[in-house]
């Protein structure tokens, strides 16, 4: 009898502590419906794009493109061929193939050099010492660059082989986007770990509001006819400036651990107050569903791990493209804007590309963060700033 009293007590007390309860059963199947939803929205996709720069020769007294002629060749191959996804596409110029890679449209950039038609009609006339260059460009430290590589080089040296009969014909000159090529395992986490101090404004920003709201001084506040936007653009001032220190402290410390630091300061400042921003619109929505600091201390962390993990903030995680914008790929990471951030300062940190190279995510950053405004405000404000 004693034990089914104090089943019913502690059935109560949980019940009253309803979001520890709803944390402890259900975070696990959170994250098997989260993993599940990623890795069918990034099932792999290997896109290459061939630029031939080759202006042929002649070759038993015909002018012959060899470059051209194998890009057709390719391109017109059925996809299923291959035991991996993997898609062939064609640019004009080299130039043009970068923009594919930087707008992430594209995963490696294969260009044939001027005299490839001269040195393999060298080959075929015997040569036993030429062999044909090609260029592959990229960002060296994108997985899917890597793959890609290897199976564009094995497609070449197998088509060349079947033309010459010889293995083994192609040296392959390797180019790195930016400063890809020098960046090592630590350089590449920084950028996500500069936007990490970001997502945890989450929980100061949240906790500023609703400490207003526990500690009943949000009545005083109603009272004085004080607008809702006019309490959280406060806030939010303040809360801006803790995340550009934040992110500041960060990049501070990693170029004191030895990182490599390129690019333009401005820049990565700019990212960093639109990122706040968003963090702390969506902070209102996670503020509208809680009233105390406890609840927000446990709510939070279905967002946090969410925000942490599945953005690259944490570790490098991409995602395939679902739909486009006006040409901008958007994945199931992409409805979150810290993703949008961390791919800006790879750009920038890590490409060394400049500022109209990341205005794609400076605009997706503001759509996003203009979406949870509007949801913030309206709910906070009818949750907490009613009058009456």
């Amino acid at each position: 009898m004693r034990i089914w009293k104090v089943f019913t007590k502690s059935l109560k007390e949980q019940i009253r502590n309803f979001w520890i309860l709803v944390l402890a059963v259900s975070m696990a199947p959170f994250f098997v419906g989260i993993y599940y939803l990623i890795i069918e929205a990034s099932q792999p996709q290997y896109d290459i794009i061939f630029v031939s720069k080759d202006k042929g020769t002649v070759f038993y007294q015909d002018q012959v493109n060899f470059g051209q002629v194998f890009i057709d060749s390719l391109l017109n191959i059925k996809q299923d061929t291959f035991q991996i996804p993997i898609k062939l596409t064609s640019a004009a110029t080299r130039e043009e193939g970068i923009e594919y890679l930087t707008d992430k449209k594209a995963d490696a950039l294969v260009v044939f050099p001027e005299d490839f038609s001269v040195n393999l009609s060298l080959i075929l006339m015997g040569s036993d010492s030429t062999q044909v260059q090609v260029e592959f460009i990229g960002d060296l430290t994108n997985i899917y660059y890597l793959v890609s590589a290897v199976w564009a080089g094995e497609i070449l040296n197998s088509a060349l082989a079947e033309v010459t009969q010889r293995p083994g014909l192609v040296k392959i000159v390797e180019t790195g986007l930016g400063s890809s090529a020098s960046i090592n395992d630590f350089d590449m986490m920084v950028p996500g770990l500069l936007i990490l101090g970001l997502i945890m404004l989450m929980f100061s920003a949240t906790i500023a509001f609703i400490s207003e709201v526990e500690h009943k001084t949000i009545l005083r506040l109603k009272l004085s006819r004080l607008r809702a936007i006019e309490f959280l653009t406060g806030v939010s001032i303040f809360q801006i400036f803790v995340g550009i220190f934040s992110i500041l402290l960060t990049l501070v410390t990693a170029i004191a651990l030895g990182f490599s630091y390129s690019g333009s300061l401005w820049i990565v400042i700019l990212v960093a107050i639109l990122t706040s921003v968003s963090i702390i619109a969506f902070s209102l929505i996670l503020g509208a569903v809680t009233k105390t600091v406890n609840e927000i201390l446990v709510v939070g962390n279905f967002p946090m791990f969410l925000f942490m993990f599945f953005t690259g903030a944490a570790f490098p995680m991409e995602g395939k493209e679902i739909f486009s914008i006006a040409g901008y790929p958007v994945s199931l990471q992409g409805l979150m804007s810290p993703t949008h951030a961390i791919h800006a300062l790879k750009k920038v940190m890590i490409m060394n590309l400049e500022f109209r190279d990341v205005i794609p995510e400076i605009v997706a950053l503001l759509i996003l963060t203009l979406i949870y405004f509007i949801i913030g405000v309206w709910a906070f404000q009818r949750r907490h700033m009613r009058v009456g």
